[in-house]
Formats: C-alpha cells, sequence, structure tokens
C-alpha cells in the first residue's frame, strides 16, 4: 500500500495553542495506528521556536522541512499572491520538491488553482456565533478565507457533528465535502510517570480542587466561575478552582487584567489560584488528582480539554452547549454558562460527595486506545476521498 506524504504547515503555540496541540495529537495517533501509511511532513519557517520544533520532532514518524518559504515575515505577501495568481508558487515548489501527495490548510491560503490534494480543517465558526468578540478586520480575515476555501472545492474537515452543521448552514455550496474527524487527546507514558503529589506540593495546592485548564480568552468565561465562587463564600463555603493556559486573549487584550481586577475585589484569591502556563506534565497531573473539571466555555469546536479529561475518567461539570453534549453525552454534570448560581449549585453538591483527604490518582481509562484509533482512522480515510476528489477533477 502506497505510503501517503502530508505537508502541515506549522502554527506556533504562541500564536495559537488549541492548533499547535492538535497537531500533536494528530502526530501521535498516526504514530501509534498509521505509521506505515502516513508520513507527516511539517513545513515551518527559519524563524520557528525551536521548543515548537523539537516538541513536535520528538515523535518518531514526523519529518521537519525547515524554509524561509514558511517565516512569519513572508506569509501576507505568500497569501495575496495566493489570491491573485490562485497558486502559492513558492509553497508549491517545495511540495513537490519534498514529494507530497497532499497539503493541510490550515489558517492559511495555498490558492484556488492549487494543484495537489488539500485537507481545509475548519475548527470552528466562533467568528459567525460570536460576532461581538471579533473586531472587523479578524471577522472578515477568518471569514473570507473560509470563503476562499469552500470556494476553491476544498475537501473540508470538521471537529464535531455541530461544527458540520453551521458549516453546511454559512456555506450552502460545502455541502457534500465535509466530513467530521473527531479528535482524541493520546497521553503519552511518560506523562503518567510523574508523581502527580509532587506538582500539587510544587504549587503549593490543596488536595481537594477543581481545575479549570483553559486558556484565558473572553469566550472560555473564566468570570462565570469567579462570581459562582463568590456566591458560595457568601454562603461560608469555601472551594477552591484551580486555572492554567495562556494569559493573553489576543481579541480582548484587557480581559485577563479584567478577570484578576475582578477576584482581588471579591476576596477570592485563595479560592481562584492563576498558574498561568505550566508544564503539560504538570497539566496531566493536575488532571489525574483534581476533583473534577471545569470548562464553562460559551463557545467550542471541540473541547480538548474534555477529551483529555475523558481519556482520564476524570469527573466534568460544563457547560451546556451543544457541542459538550455531543462529546459526552449523559456522562457529564451541565450547567448554563450565564447562570452563576447553577454552576455555585453544581460544586457544592459535587464536593459535598467527596472526603475531605480523600485523593484519587487516575490512570489512562480503557477507551482512550479505541478513541485514538477512532481519530487516525477517521483521517485516513478523509486523506483516501480527498485524493480520490482530486484525481477526478
Amino acid at each position: 500500500m502506497k505510503v501517503t506524504r502530508i505537508a502541515f504547515p506549522l502554527r506556533g503555540s504562541a500564536a495559537w495553542t488549541g492548533g499547535y496541540n492538535y497537531l500533536i495529537n494528530l502526530f501521535r495517533a498516526l504514530e501509534s495506528y498509521q505509521k506505515g501509511l502516513i508520513i507527516p511532513v511539517l513545513f515551518c519557517g527559519e524563524d520557528a521556536l525551536d521548543e515548537d520544533v523539537s516538541a513536535l520532532a520528538l515523535i518518531s514518524n514526523v519529518e521537519i522541512i525547515r524554509s524561509s518559504v514558511f517565516n512569519s515575515a513572508r506569509l501576507r505577501d505568500r497569501t495575496l499572491k495566493a489570491i491573485f495568481f490562485g497558486v502559492d508558487v513558492e509553497a508549491l515548489k517545495l511540495f513537490q520538491q519534498e514529494k507530497i501527495d497532499v497539503v493541510f490548510e490550515n489558517a492559511i491560503f495555498f490558492g484556488w488553482r492549487f494543484p495537489l490534494p488539500i485537507i481545509a480543517w475548519m475548527p470552528d465558526f466562533q467568528h459567525r456565533r460570536m460576532k461581538h468578540l471579533f473586531n472587523q478586520l479578524a471577522y472578515w480575515k477568518r471569514e473570507l478565507g473560509f470563503r476562499a476555501q469552500v470556494a476553491s472545492g476544498r475537501f473540508l474537515m470538521l471537529s464535531s457533528e455541530d461544527a458540520r452543521k453551521d458549516c453546511e448552514s454559512f456555506y450552502s455550496s460545502a455541502q457534500g465535502r465535509t466530513a467530521v474527524v473527531r479528535f482524541s487527546a493520546p497521553i503519552s507514558s511518560n506523562l503518567i510517570e510523574v508523581d502527580p503529589l509532587s506538582v500539587l506540593t510544587k504549587y503549593q495546592l490543596p488536595t481537594r480542587f477543581f481545575y479549570l485548564p483553559n486558556q484565558f480568552w473572553r469566550h472560555k468565561n473564566h468570570l462565570l466561575v469567579v462570581d459562582a465562587l463568590a456566591v458560595l463564600k457568601k454562603e461560608g463555603i469555601e472551594i477552591v478552582v484551580v486555572t492554567t493556559g495562556n494569559p493573553i486573549d489576543p481579541r480582548s487584550p484587557g480581559y485577563y487584567d479584567e478577570l484578576v481586577s475582578k477576584i482581588n475585589e471579591l476576596g477570592l484569591q485563595d479560592n481562584f489560584r492563576i498558574l498561568g502556563m505550566i508544564p503539560r506534565q504538570d497539566v496531566i497531573s493536575l488532571m489525574r488528582v483534581c476533583s473534577a473539571l471545569i470548562n464553562p466555555s460559551f463557545f467550542e469546536g471541540w473541547s480538548s480539554t474534555v477529551e483529555e479529561s475523558k481519556s482520564l475518567n476524570v469527573p466534568l461539570l460544563l457547560s451546556d452547549i451543544n457541542v459538550h453534549r455531543e462529546q459526552m453525552g449523559g456522562d457529564a454534570i451541565y450547567f448554563d454558562p450565564n447562570d452563576a448560581n447553577m454552576l455555585a449549585n453544581a460544586l457544592y453538591e459535587f464536593v459535598r460527595c467527596i472526603p475531605d483527604k480523600q485523593i484519587v490518582v487516575r490512570q489512562i481509562s480503557d477507551v482512550a486506545e479505541q478513541n485514538v484509533i477512532a481519530f487516525a482512522n477517521d483521517f485516513v480515510q478523509l486523506v483516501d476521498i480527498a485524493t480520490s476528489s482530486n484525481n477526478l477533477r
């Protein structure tokens, strides 16, 4: 059977942590279950951060191609040429040189006449569902990119059925060219080897806490959790929520400061603990010993924190949005993302059932591997469809 070489342009972790982690998860899934069929070839600029590249280079089946073609300073010029002339000639030449069979296109556009098969990943349609979070430039940059991909006949990859419904509703011509590939989050054995109790000591955390590992973006809805903790504190109930993630919201730069100001105003510094960016092994360790994980988000394409929690059998308290229901069905506690009292009640009822000093250290669940296998297989099936579709043009 022919080995397929797929080009993946690198989006760095600072630009988009979720997209970067998605590549790591996909590459690990392909390494474990499709190693003889798929070779991911990562294309990055000479200016790419070494720590971003080295983390991906540790995955055995990944090839790394560094080239000035993919330097961040040249992206705008290449994109304009791809729009006006139909082909990103520089990228095409490099792909052909590296014998690429299929191109993975995400937050970049290689041109409407690009001759190689392309899979365009559209993670979500937040700019359409939550337009108030985008300024005009950010909105139209994303919207025109999506329209260009749809109009160019790309085969479109979505992360959930909820996202597929949005895609086919907003861009009717996409119907018949969409596929859902629900990503999973494989957790490598070296992350499980870390002693979670040492991580609690490292950050001076209590044995009983809830964990919120989302980026500090406005739509992730940390403010609701602060309000819920304030409700509980007024009743004399002290609950600790630990949060980690990137403090920079590119669309709402003042959000993090607003959040910290509110925490200080309400006297919740001991209840709402912000750790910021921490190593991935520490994130997994906190998941393994937390009382439950909270995701209060107003919007998700397919939540990576929920997927990781599923792999570890972590109890979940989730905002009642469609994609969370799609991910977890009846295996979670749901709350209205606009109702702090509802979340406060859910936290209190949950914590009442936990002995004060009980620590459960979780291992990888039995179903985790099946989810990763399905992720790898669904992606390979999409590659086959996209390749066949391109050959029929």
